[in-house]
């Protein structure tokens, strides 16, 4: 159950490998934070994950091998956390793929798995989720949105339509839960300094994963629907929203 500050003591990290979701368990971790379920394709990368999580304290770890894109799994994943975790009080929803927006790169195999990856995976994980949560009569979700999904550049075309359909799911998802006892926040970080982005020039107001941790606790502390990282990313999506598409495809990608 959550603790007297409504932080978890138990999570499931959907993408449990991603360095932001592992940063937020280990902002946890200094709460009471007690057990963790983390899924991912990546077996290799659960088992490194667990010995971060262990290092700072987390007590019971356990891992699954998962692929979101695949109803089965989720399904799977689903049952296995209500069986190790009892009361599932917050699910990360972390998995996502950046790719590339280079047309010759993009044949439709790719681009049907970066939309699976970034929208239909997570969303089906979400729903799933919010499903128990509802049964349990409450939990937390939170879903790792991105700026770029609030208006989809040349850039990361494809990544971006997958940040805008699962950030459209969970905010409408957050409605469908509100009267059963859970809750939705949605994270929209700008430019993060992580492994999925080396190598990539830097936007501004580049944060690193401890940056989004802090707020995303920070947010679940006060019951925050959405949290942008860093706030000032909330003003300055609200005039680059309303450019006029002559002048946004012009800028910077």
């Amino acid at each position: 159950m959550n603790d007297a500050t409504g932080l978890p003591q138990t999570a499931v990290v959907v993408g449990g490998t991603s360095e932001i979701g592992l940063a937020i368990l280990e902002e946890l971790a200094k709460h009471r934070l007690e057990a963790v379920l983390l899924a991912a394709r990546d077996r290799s990368g659960l088992e490194r994950a667990k010995a971060r999580l262990e290092a700072v304290g987390v007590g019971a770890v356990s891992l699954e091998e998962c692929d979101v894109t695949k109803a089965e799994d989720v399904e799977r994943l689903v049952s296995s956390a209500a069986s190790s975790l009892g009361t599932v009080d917050l699910v990360i929803v972390a998995a996502g793929q950046l790719g590339t927006a280079e047309l010759d790169q993009l044949p439709p195999a790719t681009v049907l798995e970066m939309m699976g990856a970034n929208a239909g995976g997570p969303a089906a994980a979400a729903v799933a989720f919010a499903s128990l949560m509802a049964g349990q009569g409450c939990g937390r979700l939170v879903v790792l949105s991105s700026v770029a999904g609030l208006r989809v550049r040349r850039a990361n075309f494809v990544y971006g339509a997958g940040k805008a359909a699962i950030d459209g799911l969970a905010l409408g998802l957050s409605d469908a839960v509100r009267d059963a006892g859970v809750s939705v926040m949605v994270v929209r970080p700008g430019f993060v300094r992580t492994k999925m982005t080396v190598g990539r020039p830097e936007a501004p107001f580049s944060v690193d994963a401890t940056d989004v941790a802090t707020a995303v606790v920070e947010g679940l502390e006060r019951g925050a629907a959405v949290v942008y990282v860093p706030p000032v990313l909330r003003y300055a999506f609200l005039v680059l929203r309303h450019l006029p598409r002559a002048v946004f495809r012009r800028l910077p990608g």
